[in-house]
């Protein structure tokens, strides 16, 4: 079977929710991918004051994004920058941590536990299709000790997958995303980019891969990865002379920090299955245009996967498809605000990364 199906399947899993002070909805669909990878996290309540949101977006497997899912809101919970109030810290450190967990026989175990398929010459993991609901996947069990097994040398998945997440804390707002899944705020109507793409073509990030010792080929990484931040992929990663934010593929993430506003309508989190069909600006105009006529805000993500599926495997719309849609509810400005200590919030005016500048389809 070929990496497209003959039709697509558009059968949506579909989620809503909401507390006193957010609503959400959250919407995937495989399309005409051979298979699905993406993964998706919902927890409105991480903690009494805390929601977290995230999607995931694997490649060359799925289990990676399902591992994220399962684990990575975990990890920011138990953190002691989280306790000390300090988000980005902590969703900073549970980046890196995705991977030292991945590694190893307890590592390879886990893995194999999401999947069905293990390949035991490359390490790749299959797995079923699989898009957890929050409150499933709040595992607190933390013991990642070192186990001797038959694969105690496991150096982590081949594959790997993209991270965008979003936790909101009272009027802060923080996000971390590694690769090209996407955050976009609407302000009054106007869409931001409070994350930004990491693709080979940037400075920045060529100058890291060359460094490591990798190389640029048609716009890949080694002529393989578009992407080229992401957790997994540890064939990017086995420079034993350099730190993990210098590997030729890294799990370090941009971290923004937003004070939200009584302008602020909602937050979209997706995967790049999305913005391959439409821009910030045309994504937040239809939910605009959309937002009012629906039933719920599932059901508004749900009109957007039906407007980004292409009707033929040519051009764009392919992919799998991801989307949570964040409402938040007014006044944001009657908030409590947030006990960060010295951390401050910017603004998204500070953070603002060309919102407007992409050509939609």
């Amino acid at each position: 079977m070929g990496i497209y199906l003959s039709t697509p399947k558009t059968d949506k899993l579909s989620e809503d929710g909401e507390n006193h002070k957010l609503k959400f909805g959250l919407s995937s669909m495989q399309g005409w991918r051979a298979s699905m990878e993406d993964a998706h996290s919902a927890l409105l309540n991480l903690d009494n004051e805390t929601s977290f949101f995230g999607v995931f977006d694997g490649h060359g497997g799925r289990v990676v994004a399902k591992f994220c899912a399962k684990y990575l809101h975990s990890q920011v919970l138990r953190s002691e920058a989280y306790s000390a109030g300090d988000l980005g810290t902590a969703v900073h450190r549970a980046f890196f941590r995705m991977d030292e967990m991945m590694r190893g026989q307890r590592g390879w175990r886990e893995l194999s536990a999401l999947g069905d398929k293990i390949n035991k010459f490359s390490g790749m993991i299959e797995g079923l299709i699989w898009s957890p609901r929050g409150s499933d996947s709040n595992n607190r069990q933390d013991d990642w000790s070192s186990e001797e097994g038959p694969h105690s040398d496991f150096a982590g998945p081949t594959c790997g997958s993209t991270a965008c997440v979003a936790l909101i804390r009272n009027s802060q707002l923080v996000v971390a995303n590694a690769g090209d899944s996407r955050c976009v705020i609407s302000r009054a109507g106007q869409a931001y980019n409070l994350s930004r793409d990491h693709k080979p073509e940037l400075e920045a990030e060529r100058e890291r891969i060359l460094k490591a010792g990798g190389f640029i080929h048609m716009g890949r990484i080694n002529g393989s990865l578009n992407l080229t931040r992401a957790i997994g992929d540890m064939e990017f990663k086995q420079n034993k002379f350099l730190p993990p934010e210098k590997q030729i593929v890294t799990a370090n993430p941009d971290i923004n920090i937003v004070e939200l506003c009584d302008d602020d309508d909602f937050l979209v989190l997706a995967c790049d299955g999305i913005w391959d069909c439409m821009s910030s600006q045309q994504l937040v105009d239809f939910i605009h245009e959309h937002i009012q006529k629906e039933s719920s805000l599932s059901a508004v993500c749900e009109r957007v996967l039906d407007r980004c599926l292409a009707p033929s495997t040519i051009g764009e719309g392919c992919d799998n498809m991801t989307m949570v849609l964040v409402q938040f509810k007014k006044p944001i400005s009657q908030n409590k605000k947030p006990d960060v200590g010295e951390q401050s919030a910017k603004s998204v005016e500070e953070i603002e990364i060309d919102a407007t500048e992409e050509n939609g389809s």
